[in-house]
């Protein structure tokens, strides 16, 4: 047989294209398997749109009425909530999510193998990060870092989505932990609600509780300090309490664009609504975010809860 004097490379161009898109593919793959996977829970509330384009693994917070507990957004989302809310004779309960929730999670992302970053609510107004720290102790073989954010709601959907954003730019694990601690201290949160009975039952109120039982007419707003839920001002009127919202925003961002501003309600879509475009219009942005708090929060802050987050 006459020696092989030809290439080995392919010369067919289909058969070239379809080697490139396989390798292509193949690189993809790995890439895909060690990019920095985040967890977080349903105190982020975040969108499932969002959830689903950057793969973030949502833990479900415990939200319990009566005898029959649910899983926050896969058993019981917010018009469900709402409705057993006005029939209900006692008001709900919530809980964190056990390690248990966390470990099948671990264990679903470790053949990945990639690192695991766990964002979640401020430790002094939920057990959500313990429980995360408990699960991650029985995975030694893997990478996972567990983030007390000090905060809830839209400030931590924010953090939230831009881990998963720069995870999916191919940042490391030390770098966006980083990043999110030090924007951390830079959050700001303000927020009515419609009574204080609800953070008072719940045990969440702070250093809110010296407002309870005045005999002003009063509209506290309320913030996020240390992690927890202090008083900040006292408005005589809703009206009045919205407004100063707005001029909260307008001193502390300063003309800020990128301070992330956001707008948080429960059940107060149209008001949130009006609030989002006179903010949108003061800074010239084209959207300001609106989300609405999940059950679990709303157990503790009451239907009525209006608010904003930003970044300074």
């Amino acid at each position: 047989m006459a020696p092989f004097k030809g290439s080995l490379t392919p010369t067919c161009p289909n058969l070239q294209t379809t080697i490139q898109s396989i390798r292509g593919y193949i690189i993809c793959r790995l890439e895909a398997r060690l990019m920095v996977k985040i967890v977080t829970d349903t105190t982020a509330c975040l969108s499932a749109e969002v959830a689903r384009q950057y793969d973030i693994r949502v833990i479900p917070q415990i939200v319990t009425f009566g005898e029959r507990s649910y899983y926050e957004g896969i058993e019981l989302d917010n018009t469900a909530f709402m409705e057993k809310l006005k029939t209900s004779s006692e008001l709900p309960k919530t809980a964190a999510p056990p390690p248990e929730l966390f470990r099948k999670e671990f264990e679903r992302l470790a053949p990945l193998g990639a690192p695991i970053l766990c964002i979640h609510p401020s430790s002094e107004v939920s057990g959500t990060v313990r429980s995360a720290r408990i699960a991650a102790q029985e995975f030694p073989q893997l990478d996972i870092r567990v983030i007390d954010t000090r905060l809830i709601a839209s400030p931590l959907a924010t953090l939230v989505e831009l881990a998963a954003r720069w995870a999916e730019d191919g940042i490391d694990v030390a770098e966006i932990e980083s990043r999110i601690m030090a924007m951390i201290p830079a959050a700001r949160v303000y927020f009515l609600v419609a009574t204080l009975e609800y953070l008072a039952r719940g045990g969440r109120i702070g250093g809110a509780q010296a407002l309870l039982g005045s005999v002003l007419q009063i509209k506290p707003i309320l913030t996020l300090r240390d992690g927890k839920v202090q008083p900040y001002e006292k408005e005589r009127t809703h009206k009045r309490a919205v407004a100063r919202l707005k001029e909260i925003v307008q001193e502390q961002m300063r003309g800020n664009s990128q301070g992330y501003l956001a707008v948080m309600h429960a059940a107060a879509l149209e008001e949130a609504q009006a609030l989002a475009d006179d903010l949108g219009r003061r800074f010239n942005l084209s959207r300001v975010p609106i989300t609405e708090v999940p059950p679990a929060v709303i157990t503790h802050g009451g239907p009525g809860i209006l608010g904003v987050s930003f970044f300074v």
